[in-house]
């Protein structure tokens, strides 16, 4: 526990500052709240613009950008140890003082402003003023609405403060990242934000309301290629070779997983049917030439299912599937390969998202993102170890590992290359959900720390014809990618 004097707006704070306050109380700090006087509200227009749009896409309750009458000053039970600046201008203290700028800002109006203009903002924790802590770049999930897309940037503000907090309660010393933004924006206005709004974000909420007429939300599409040369992970490009499994149009395929059993190659995959909009896990098995056979389903629950890691251990063949949408990640085992699985045991509760299983250094290791309760399933990594895939599965005290829309979701199973490294396939999200993969090799990894080196892009050059993809995977001769896809939507149906 730490004793931290956190600092808002007397007038008009925002929902995020709260909650930023109650997850500090959750966590058992002693926390005191300080009001500034001079701190800015939203100007009229963000406020019309964002319960618009809140209308628009029938979300109940107040926004985390929304205002609040007022945060309640407290005192705290100890001197602050701690202070964090959520107004943007608290004076100066002998006490160290962690602050935010958003988009080089200490407004957080400037978020709203850089999403409008359909940038994707980036957030630094600033310590007294002069040296960056950290930095989260979030991810913009719904890009065509500036409220949901700020929605997003706040959440992570909340996630990054409350693990810089943490991490000082626990002792462990502030990591220099360097300087504050040397860009620095000029404090966000009225004006600024009315332009972006209506110059950008209101033109392209209006592109997307037309592309959905005419176009499916998502469909994905799996390539498969059977091969004896190296692969994407040693190359860094897609190249030739691949051929499209075929879907019936009114369901896609993505998230593909490869296995060879038995002497035979089978493909497991999300299968997601548009008119339910709940995925189920499908296999597919190839014969001797390499043909697909027809897909069937072998694990639905009653929740979504996607990205199905099967694997081989311990005399068993098993499958972590991505069930965020259940609230836990759940362990299946096969009992009879390839349609029948069993539930196993729980690993991790909570929106844990794509987890990736690695055995290093006598560990195994999960890598995966934590929604964090709120917010973009695709930004903020997460890391646990154990000493059997049954566990128990220990959290990394570097939790969250890092908060960054360009590496923190994986997109495959490790791999190690020709040179021995260790790689990550691991989604980028700078140009939207699927819209690249990135390979990041594994530098450091123990009980302490987690280190991964920046992504290296793959080079989409060849013959796949969706080249926005975010999985890659092999198993033996067989390799898989997914892309996605322009799919009209059919007459009459969804």
């Amino acid at each position: 526990m730490v004793s931290i004097d956190v600092i808002v707006p007397q007038i008009a704070p925002r929902r995020w500052q709260e909650l930023v306050i109650e997850r500090l109380r959750a966590d058992g700090h002693d926390v005191a709240v300080l009001h500034q006087a001079e701190a800015a509200a939203w100007p009229a227009a963000a406020k019309l613009a964002f319960a618009f749009e809140q209308r628009l896409f029938r979300r109940k309750g107040p926004g985390l950008g929304a205002p609040l009458d007022r945060i309640e000053a407290r005192s705290g039970g100890l001197p602050a140890t701690l202070r964090l600046d959520l107004a943007g201008n608290a004076a100066p203290s002998d006490v160290p003082t962690i602050g935010l700028l958003f988009d080089g800002s200490a407004s957080d109006l400037s978020a709203a402003t850089a999403v409008a203009a359909g940038r994707l903002p980036v957030i630094e924790a600033v310590l007294d003023g002069k040296m960056v802590v950290g930095r989260a770049r979030p991810m913009v999930e719904k890009r065509e609405s500036a409220a949901l897309g700020t929605e997003d940037v706040l959440v992570r503000a909340v996630t990054l403060v409350v693990s810089i907090a943490r991490a000082f309660a626990e002792g462990r010393p502030f990591q220099a990242e360097g300087t504050p933004d040397a860009q620095g924006r000029k404090g966000a206005t009225a004006f600024g934000f009315a332009t972006a709004y209506l110059g950008s974000a209101l033109p392209r909420l209006g592109r997307e309301a037309i592309r959905r007429v005419g176009y499916r939300h998502a469909h994905w599409r799996v390539g498969y290629r059977f091969t004896d040369a190296p692969g994407v992970a040693d190359t860094g490009r897609l190249g030739t070779g691949w051929s499209v499994l075929p879907d019936p149009g009114d369901h896609f395929y993505a998230d593909p997983f490869p296995f060879e059993w038995q002497g035979q190659s089978f493909l497991f995959v999300e299968d997601y049917p548009h008119a339910t909009g709940k995925a189920v896990i499908s296999v597919v098995p190839f014969d001797a030439s390499g043909t697909p056979e027809t897909p069937r389903v072998v694990l639905e629950e009653p929740h979504h299912l996607s990205y199905p890691q099967v694997f081989e251990r311990d005399g068993a063949v098993w499958m972590l599937p991505e069930a965020s949408a259940g609230g836990r990640l759940t362990l299946y085992r096969a009992t009879g390969f390839p349609e029948r699985w069993t539930a196993e045991t729980v690993l991790v509760e909570g929106e844990i998202s794509d987890a990736t299983l690695l055995e290093h250094g006598g560990q195994l290791w999960l890598f995966a993102t934590d929604r964090d309760g709120y917010g973009s399933t695709s930004d903020t990594l997460v890391v646990f170890s154990a000493p059997a895939l049954s566990g128990p599965w220990t959290p990394h005290p570097m939790n969250p590992v890092l908060i960054d829309l360009r590496m923190a979701r994986p997109g495959g199973a490790f791999v190690r290359n020709r040179e021995g490294r260790i790689l990550l396939p691991v989604q980028d999200g700078t140009l939207g959900y699927g819209g690249g993969l990135g390979l990041s090799e594994l530098l450091d990894l123990d009980r302490r720390t987690v280190r991964l080196s920046q992504p290296r892009p793959i080079d989409p050059e060849g013959d796949w014809p969706y080249p926005k993809i975010h999985t890659l995977n092999r198993a033996g001769r067989l390799e898989v990618i997914d892309g996605i896809a322009a799919a009209r939507r059919r007459s009459g149906k969804q």
